[in-house]
C-alpha cells in the first residue's frame, strides 16, 4: 500500500483540513499520515479560533513520519504563520520529500483568514518552487500572481505566472466564478488544459479545496501521471459535492465521492 502525507490544520467540524484529507486518502486506497500545523475551532458557519502549533512540534511530527513511513506523495494545506511555512519548507528539503501538492490555504470558505501576510510571502518564495503542482482558488491565485483573477483568461495568465515563479504546474480552480458554466485551468510547461463543467446547486462546499488537493496527492502516490491525477481528482470532488449529506447550518461538508 502506498503512503500519502498531509501537512495541514485540524478542522473540528470535520469538513476540511486534516480530517477531509485523511477521509479522501482512505477513499483512494492509500495509507494516510498527517502532520498537524494548527488546531482550529470551526464548524459549517465559520472559524471561531485558530491556534498554530509550535514549529518544533511540527518538525518533530514530520520527522517521525518521514523516517518511518516515507510518503510516495504529500500535500500542504493550512500553515497559518510564516514561521510554520519556513519550518515546513526546511522539513521538505531535510527529508527529501517528492510529489508535492501545494494547496495555498489562505482564506476559508467563510472568509476567515488562515495564513498571515508574512506567511503568504514566505509561501511564494519557499514552497512554490518545490511544488509539483499548486492548486489556488481565484482569490489565492490573485494574491500569488499579483493581479485580479476573474475569468478563464486571467486564470490561465495566473497559472503561467505561478509556473514561471517555480511551480512545476498550477491548477487554478474556478469554483468561485460567476454563472453556472465553470472551468478549472491546468497549466504546465507543456501547455494549458481546461476542465469545463456545470455548477452544482448546493451550499455544501466546505473542504472542496482540501479534498481536491488530497485526491491529487493520492493519485500521485498511486503512480498516476499529473494530468490523470488532476482529472480523477476533479471528478471525485464533483461526485462528493453531489453526494453531500446536507449537514450543518452553513457551508456543509462533502459526501463520499
Amino acid at each position: 500500500m502506498q503512503i500519502a502525507l498531509t501537512i495541514a490544520g485540524s478542522d473540528s467540524g470535520g469538513g476540511a483540513g486534516i480530517q477531509a484529507d485523511l477521509k479522501t486518502f482512505q477513499r483512494f486506497g492509500v495509507y494516510g499520515t498527517s502532520v498537524i500545523t494548527a488546531v482550529t475551532a470551526q464548524n459549517t458557519l465559520g472559524v471561531r479560533a485558530v491556534h498554530p502549533l509550535p514549529a518544533e512540534l511540527v518538525a518533530a511530527q514530520l520527522a517521525a513520519v518521514a523516517e518511518d513511513l516515507p510518503p510516495a506523495a504529500f500535500k500542504t494545506g493550512m500553515l497559518a504563520t510564516a514561521a510554520l511555512v519556513r519550518e515546513v519548507a526546511a522539513g521538505i528539503a531535510r527529508h527529501d520529500l517528492a510529489n508535492y501538492v501545494l494547496d495555498p490555504v489562505m482564506v476559508a470558505t467563510s472568509g476567515d483568514r488562515l495564513l498571515d501576510q508574512d506567511g503568504e510571502r514566505e509561501l511564494l518564495e519557499r514552497l512554490l518552487p518545490l511544488a509539483t503542482i499548486v492548486t489556488p482558488n481565484l482569490a489565492e491565485a490573485a494574491i500569488l500572481a499579483g493581479f485580479p483573477v476573474v475569468d478563464a483568461a486571467s486564470m490561465e495568465q495566473a497559472g503561467n505566472r505561478l509556473v514561471a515563479a517555480g511551480a512545476a504546474a498550477a491548477l487554478v480552480k474556478g469554483g468561485h466564478l460567476a454563472g453556472n458554466a465553470l472551468v478549472d485551468v491546468l497549466v504546465t510547461s507543456a501547455g494549458v488544459q481546461r476542465f469545463q463543467h456545470r455548477r452544482i446547486a448546493t451550499t455544501s462546499t466546505h473542504g472542496t479545496g482540501c479534498t481536491l488537493s488530497a485526491a491529487i496527492t493520492a493519485g500521485l502516490a498511486l503512480g498516476r501521471s499529473l494530468q490523470d491525477a488532476v482529472a480523477t481528482a476533479l471528478d471525485y470532488v464533483r461526485r462528493a459535492i453531489a453526494q453531500a449529506p446536507g449537514l450543518g447550518a452553513g457551508a456543509g461538508p462533502l459526501g463520499g465521492g
